[in-house]
């Protein structure tokens, strides 16, 4: 019998990339979206594209509406910043506003419930320290206190059979996940990266200044349509 994992995929590069991943180690894929209080859906609509591609087994997307009680860009009409170069994103001390509070805690409890509710071995989640906009729950040394929580506050845990939390992209630059995201075949067409919901991505954003960063460093040109690039 093929081992289970559940995958975060929230339709991005990044959410992508790891569900291939997953697939290439081969495991039956249980994807897990999260309708959260979005401005818009096109991340979610990628997602199923992307589920569909790859053929998981199941596909669940889970209304979970935060915007009521959480402030974010993300969530609400406060100004996502744009035009920032990769360095000042990068190196930014400051959390952005995009940061969703809880977002990653709410979301892997959740994913947890449901490995352990399917008898899955693992939750695979496409975090990323390196090229990314600061936020605290992307951290290694948050998904180490997460893992701590599993080994104590589940039955798999007290049994001695913990459900692992993978992290297969957490130390790689967007170039490098561009570069074994396209080893595996994994359709970036499909993919919606942008934090604004508009035909094009808008190429401004501190996400699609991210990933047009990784696609040049890469020398290959990213398949989605911008509006503007800098």
């Amino acid at each position: 019998m093929a081992k289970k994992s559940v995958c975060l995929l929230s339709g991005g590069l990044d959410s992508s990339v790891t569900l291939a991943i997953a697939k290439s180690e081969g495991y039956e894929i249980y994807a897990l979206t999260f309708i959260y209080g979005q401005t818009h859906s096109k991340e979610v609509e990628s997602s199923k594209k992307v589920a569909m591609y790859f053929g998981v087994e199941e596909h669940k997307i889970v209304n979970l509406d935060l915007s009521g009680i959480v402030k974010s860009a993300l969530t609400s009409d406060l100004e996502i910043p744009t035009g920032r170069t990769t360095e000042e994103i990068v190196g930014c001390e400051e959390i952005p506003p995009t940061y969703v509070p809880g977002r990653n805690i709410i979301f892997l409890s959740l994913a947890l419930a449901y490995a352990e509710t399917i008898d899955a071995d693992s939750i695979f989640i496409g975090s990323n320290a390196i090229d990314f906009s600061g936020y605290p729950d992307c951290r290694p040394e948050f998904f180490e206190k997460f893992r701590e929580l599993i080994e104590v506050g589940t039955k798999r845990g007290v049994e001695g059979k913990p459900i692992e939390i993978k992290t297969p992209i957490i130390n790689l630059t967007k170039a490098e996940i561009i570069k074994r995201g396209l080893s595996l075949g994994v359709p970036f067409e499909l993919t919606w990266s942008c934090y604004l919901g508009k035909e094009k991505a808008c190429g401004k954003c501190d996400s699609c200044v991210l990933r047009l960063k990784g696609f040049r460093e890469v020398g290959y040109e990213d398949p989605i349509e911008y509006e503007d690039s800098i």
